[in-house]
């Protein structure tokens, strides 16, 4: 993006992030200003929490074998995104208020795409939880007979994408050469493309929030109808209160982004009177709580989860203190004997699974788990 030649008629190849960001009214100091301390030290600690919480997640998905299964691997992928939506921010952080001044145009753009992108993949990781919960609660099971390769793949896909529409403006869709089109709130890009990605994203949503409601709706007839027996009334409890899960997921996700995905679409309508710059920093700070949302609903939603967390982190307080035989490994394999400990103990006592009762465990059921 950045040439060492002149600027052509109506491009400004040539010219400062600062030019674009004067042009667009979108002014920024050239000093550090007090509140400027507070949003990058508060964006700062933020980020670096999100990272550990999420990092968390995916290590309790790696070596519990209970959620070895495809709606774990891609509620594991969506704590990958949060991570990368974590690294992101903190990269804003370090390229942000003052410092925007410094930075070249291609470091402009780097800074966006991790952000895009970061949205883009969650987004698409929602998407795929809801045709996977699609896919197996209108059967009535708990976990769909999706492949690990067919999972593999499109985990693979959801990142491609999400990177091409990241790139999406580097590779042209910018106002480097349609001045008169360029934002506010992101000064180099132009005003169709906000309107283009903000739409999208609101239609993403609206198409997961009818999915998931015409599921519950689904789950709340059949369990009308199902006789009371005992296996299927925990069986019926553990599918539900998996449901209640993923749409806690698909709501805070709507209610953190949605604010800011309206702001955009406002901005790139051109709406002079709405002051987007106004709002910008509280959706901004909004949509990065996000990431923090999940980890908190994997706590108090999955007894397991909250457990193999537990174990995690007295493993590290171990391995800190006494410094040895506490490695993940060792951690993996003292977790997966609990769990064939367990799952012996289940088979001579039928009944004696007491956690279906109130999480999500993947052994609610095991005819299902065999696949």
């Amino acid at each position: 993006m950045d040439k060492l030649t002149d600027d052509i008629p109506g491009c400004y190849y040539n010219r400062t992030v600062q030019f674009f960001y004067e042009h667009s009214g979108k002014n920024i100091s050239a000093h550090w200003r007090p509140r400027d301390y507070v949003v990058v030290s508060l964006g700062m600690g933020v980020s670096v929490i999100v990272i550990l919480a999420n990092i968390l997640v995916m290590v309790a998905i790696f070596i519990n074998r209970r959620f070895h299964f495809p709606i774990y691997y891609l509620l594991g992928n969506l704590a990958a995104a949060d991570l990368f939506s974590g690294i992101a921010y903190l990269h804003l952080m370090f390229h942000t208020g003052p410092w925007t001044i410094k930075l070249s145009k291609n470091q402009w753009f780097v800074r966006q795409t991790l952000i895009d992108s970061s949205l883009t993949a969650s987004v698409l990781n929602l998407l795929a939880i809801a045709l996977e919960r699609h896919q197996t609660i209108f059967t009535m099971q708990l976990h769909s007979k999706m492949t690990n390769r067919r999972v593999v793949l499109l985990i693979a896909a959801i990142w491609g994408l999400a990177i091409f529409m990241g790139l999406v403006p580097t590779m042209g869709w910018h106002c480097v050469c349609d001045l008169d089109n360029c934002s506010t709130m992101a000064p180099m890009y132009q005003r169709s493309y906000l309107v283009f990605w903000a739409v999208l994203n609101l239609f993403t949503f609206s198409l997961m929030v009818a999915a998931y409601t015409r599921i519950f709706v689904y789950v709340r007839h059949k369990s009308q109808r199902m006789s009371q027996h005992t296996s299927q009334i925990r069986h019926k409890e553990t599918v539900f209160n998996l449901m209640k899960t993923v749409s806690m997921i698909l709501g805070c996700f709507v209610i953190c982004w949605t604010p800011g995905l309206v702001l955009l679409m406002l901005d790139g309508l051109g709406c002079e009177s709405c002051q987007v710059l106004r709002y910008e920093k509280y959706c901004l700070v909004l949509a990065e709580c996000n990431s923090l949302v999940n980890p908190i609903i994997y706590s108090f939603r999955d007894t397991d989860m909250l457990q193999t967390f537990k174990r995690i982190l007295c493993c590290l307080c171990r391995r800190g203190g006494a410094g040895h035989r506490d490695t993940l490994s060792g951690m993996r394999c003292n977790t997966l004997e609990q769990e064939v400990l367990s799952e012996s103990n289940g088979n001579n006592h039928h009944d004696n699974h007491n956690d279906d009762n109130n999480h999500i465990s993947p052994h609610g059921d095991h005819s299902d788990t065999d696949d």
